[in-house]
């Protein structure tokens, strides 16, 4: 299936499950459970969602299950280390369910294999974790499968082997995804699962430490008061193949998302040395030739954001139709959706070399980590902008940028400043080093990436919460307190957006006929 479905086409959500999806979930569990006796009865998924709905999620693609986690709450001091499958799960009865138990314990994780490629356990992983923090118990205890001893089981113990998946000198499909998923091995355990061959009945009891006990009344899907953002200063460097460009992107996004960042920005034109494998003889032919390629990078983008569950600002790139050359900004979602950015001025340079125009839609855009914004280079120098976005409820905004001097760069930094200030929110900016030889109006680059709070008592003292090493590819990860903003707006020393004075002034979007309910 999935080599089937364009990523474009995807629309993933988790939700908890229902009786109504034990179709789906059947579907799934006896093709991947076929040796082991397949899916569990519509009886056994009735009783675990009656003892503990909150703690069986999904994840659906357009409404589809195409992956599920399985879990109940035990007393762990009732069962101690020494227990099997059967006894944890009340041979399916589910009636050792405890709502008075101190332990998550994972009952299953399942994933239709055509889904496998978009780390979709990984989400389920991370969303049991938040069930576990929001329902304040101890721990998540699971047992695990060993599925490649089988082949190992003749040369080692099983003891060894766990030794050796751990160095990674061996990888196994269950166990090396659980150890990267932060979990430990407590212990080894004999006839957990009689059944399991491919274990050799042998099983991983694994734990992982809840250490925040932070109880919540949700426990899934919960907004985050503090975003984790992370911002990439690019290096310019020479290319052979659009491969080696998504090479370098992939590169930073699972560096970027394995700090468990909420979402990932690139620069404006971070595309551009794909422009150096063009033959085109003029500035104007070669950006048009560029934008043949973003349709392809933005989809692979677009995959990455699955794939690695975080969300991804696609720098900008030249999008050309209708005889037309605009510069873009693509907001791709690690739910599979995605939106974009026009920018809306173009600075002279760019309109002579290429012939750049500039869009006409202002938007603001919902994501998990609540409002944000994008603006492109030149755009945040026009303050109308940002209040537009601010009085959206705004409270990041982006702004990739492509600068060749450092005045050049210094008036993107200081209007970015003004804004976070002016306007009460964060604001990140991020640019491109180096050079890129025989790529004409963008052979040098300069930039430091950074990212700006408001100025006030709770803040950084200089109002910059990271910045970057000028001129060197880095990356910056910096995490950022949104309820600081509620609290500014309501106490702080100047409230910029409660005191203006609206019986002197307004501002107002002129094209009708573009405003939406999220669009000026």
């Amino acid at each position: 299936m999935a080599d089937k479905i364009k990523d474009t086409e995807h629309k993933l959500t988790l939700r908890q499950l229902r009786l109504a999806d034990f179709k789906a979930v059947k579907s799934i569990m006896d093709t991947v459970y076929s040796n082991l006796g397949g899916s569990w009865t519509k009886k056994e998924f009735e009783n675990l969602l009656n003892a503990f709905p909150e703690g069986q999620i999904c994840i659906t693609d357009k409404g589809k299950v195409v992956a599920g986690a399985l879990s109940i709450i035990v007393k762990y001091s009732d069962y101690g280390d020494k227990h099997t499958y059967d006894e944890i799960v009340g041979k399916g009865e589910f009636n050792t369910h405890n709502p008075d138990g101190d332990t998550l314990y994972g009952v299953d994780v399942f994933v239709h294999p055509d889904y496998r490629n978009l780390r979709l356990g990984r989400r389920l992983y991370d969303a049991r974790k938040e069930i576990c923090e929001n329902l304040n118990l101890r721990a998540i205890i699971a047992g695990g499968r060993i599925p490649g001893y089988q082949e190992n089981a003749e040369k080692m113990s099983p003891k060894k082997y766990i030794e050796l998946v751990r160095n990674k000198e061996i990888y196994d499909p269950i166990l090396t995804f659980q150890l990267s998923n932060d979990f430990h091995v407590r212990k080894i355990l004999k006839g957990y699962m009689p059944s399991d061959q491919e274990s050799k009945a042998y099983a991983t009891l694994l734990e992982w430490i809840n250490v925040y006990y932070e109880p919540s009344e949700d426990i899934i899907g919960v907004q985050k008061k503090v975003v984790r953002i992370g911002i990439v200063q690019w290096q310019m460097r020479s290319l052979t193949s659009i491969e080696d460009l998504l090479q370098q992107i992939e590169f930073y996004v699972d560096t970027v998302s394995s700090y468990k960042a909420d979402i990932i920005m690139f620069p404006e034109f971070f595309n551009a040395p794909l422009m150096a494998l063009s033959n085109d003889p003029s500035p104007s032919a070669a950006i048009r030739t560029l934008a043949d390629y973003t349709d392809e990078v933005r989809e692979k983008v677009i995959h990455m954001a699955l794939s690695y569950n975080i969300n991804i600002i696609a720098g900008s790139m030249p999008e050309y139709n209708n005889k037309q050359l605009h510069n873009v900004s693509y907001l791709c979602r690690r739910d599979g959706t995605w939106d974009k950015q026009y920018k809306l001025h173009v600075t002279p340079d760019e309109a002579h070399y290429w012939g750049l125009r500039g869009g006409n839609k202002l938007q603001v855009f919902d994501t998990d980590i609540g409002k944000i914004g994008i603006l492109i280079c030149y755009d945040v120098e026009f303050p109308e902008l940002a209040r537009m976005l601010s009085d959206m409820d705004m409270k990041i905004l982006f702004v990739p940028y492509w600068t060749d001097t450092k005045n050049a760069y210094l008036r993107v930094r200081r209007c970015a400043q003004a804004r976070a200030i002016e306007n009460e929110c964060y604001v990140a900016i991020t640019g491109s080093v180096g050079n890129l030889p025989r790529v004409e109006n963008m052979d040098i680059q300069y930039s430091q990436s950074a990212v700006f709070s408001p100025s006030d008592f709770a803040f950084p003292h200089d109002a910059v919460v990271a910045e970057a090493t000028p001129n060197t590819e880095m990356t910056l990860i910096a995490d950022l307190d949104l309820d600081l903003l509620k609290d500014l707006n309501t106490g702080g020393s100047v409230r910029n957006l409660r005191d203006r004075r609206k019986d002197l002034y307004s501002l107002s979007w002129l094209l009708k006929k573009e405003i939406t309910d999220t669009v000026f």
